[in-house]
């Protein structure tokens, strides 16, 4: 599956200059002073050079949250139970959750994928069923995961950005859940920037200062127990990941293969968008962070990727909620993009 793995990131080429170009010529000539819609010219800029098609559809859109529990919590890091995963699973389904209310907002769909869940969901509910394991271990004390697992988790978001381009998706937004997951997010913040387990840590789900020293302790005890190279993603993400965080990458990668966006979410989806760019940097070109969660590693993760959030809204919930915004402001941009007459067809005189 490795080595399927590297087929993939092969297939994934930079965003060419030339569509770039393209696109910022019809901007310019849309009724408006050049430049005057700011990011949404960007964005719409950004999306037909990603699909290399010169009014690139925008008609179906998809974020996929991907659930899995995490071991570390028995250190005390979370302020939630680990049973919150699976009863939030199931709100999901059933429509009650933020993430819920915010997709049907700007009319994208949501799907739920349990990558790693420590609980046997009934059947028939509209759960993807993509268990790689019930949980991952906890990092302070082993990996969190073996290698194939890492590898075999990533392998299932391929198949989930791979399945929703077939279905005509045109837009991804990476969600995810899993109480505990801040943690081995922020491992990898601290491994993949190089800034201290202090800088990159912040409160989650809303610890108190004991347990935020706590959690910054955890951390540093795992980097030194399992010293993870920066240069070795997948042996990283094994190390002190998590199985939500590998099947964003694996979105990602898929999704960058195919010439589809990636709208990121906050500190998890940007972990996973890590290890997806130190395996193939040319995904950075795919990706559009939505917003800046008040996590203090988010902010250092972005600039790290060289990405500028569209939006600081104080967000810090997860689940993709930031990212469906930016779902609904990328289409924004390209609807100006497409629809604006152009000085000639409105009979506007230029300066």
């Amino acid at each position: 599956m490795e080595a399927a793995l590297s087929h993939l990131i092969t297939q994934i080429k930079p965003v060419s200059p030339a569509w770039l170009a393209r696109a910022k010529e019809r901007l310019d000539s849309l009724t408006k002073p050049r430049g005057s819609l700011g990011r949404l010219e960007e964005l719409a800029a950004r999306y037909v050079g990603i699909r290399e098609e010169l009014l690139p559809p925008m008609n179906k859109k998809r974020v996929v949250v991907f659930a899995a529990d995490h071991g570390v919590v028995a250190e005390g890091v979370s302020a939630y139970p680990p049973e919150v995963t699976y009863q939030m699973v199931y709100n999901f389904l059933q429509g009650g959750a933020a993430i819920n209310v915010l997709a049907r907002h700007v009319e994208a769909e949501v799907e739920v994928v349990d990558i790693g869940v420590n609980h046997d969901f009934a059947d028939n509910i509209g759960l993807i069923r993509s268990k790689v394991a019930y949980g991952s271990r906890n990092l302070a004390q082993e990996p969190a995961l073996s290698r194939e697992e890492a590898v075999r988790a990533v392998w299932v978001g391929v198949e989930r950005a791979e399945e929703a381009v077939s279905e005509g998706v045109d837009a991804l937004a990476a969600g995810d859940m899993g109480i505990g997951n801040t943690t081995p997010a922020t491992a990898l913040a601290a491994v993949f920037t190089g800034r201290p387990v202090a800088a990159v840590t912040g409160r989650g789900t809303g610890i108190d200062d004991v347990a935020l020293r706590r959690k910054v302790g955890v951390i540093n005890r795992a980097l030194s127990l399992h010293r993870p190279d920066p240069h070795d993603p997948l042996g990283a993400l094994a190390a002190v990941g998590g199985l939500e965080i590998a099947g964003i990458a694996g979105l990602i990668l898929a999704a960058a293969a195919a010439r589809r966006p990636v709208l990121l979410d906050g500190l998890i989806a940007t972990a996973g968008a890590l290890v997806a760019a130190r395996l193939a940097p040319a995904v950075i070109d795919y990706l559009i962070a939505a917003h800046r969660s008040v996590e203090p590693g988010h902010q250092i993760m972005l600039d790290t990727l060289g990405l500028s959030p569209l939006v600081n809204l104080q967000m810090h919930l997860g689940e993709g909620t930031g990212a469906v915004l930016g779902l609904g402001l990328l289409e924004a941009g390209v609807r100006v993009y497409r629809e604006m007459a152009t000085f000639n067809e409105a009979g506007v005189s230029e300066v």
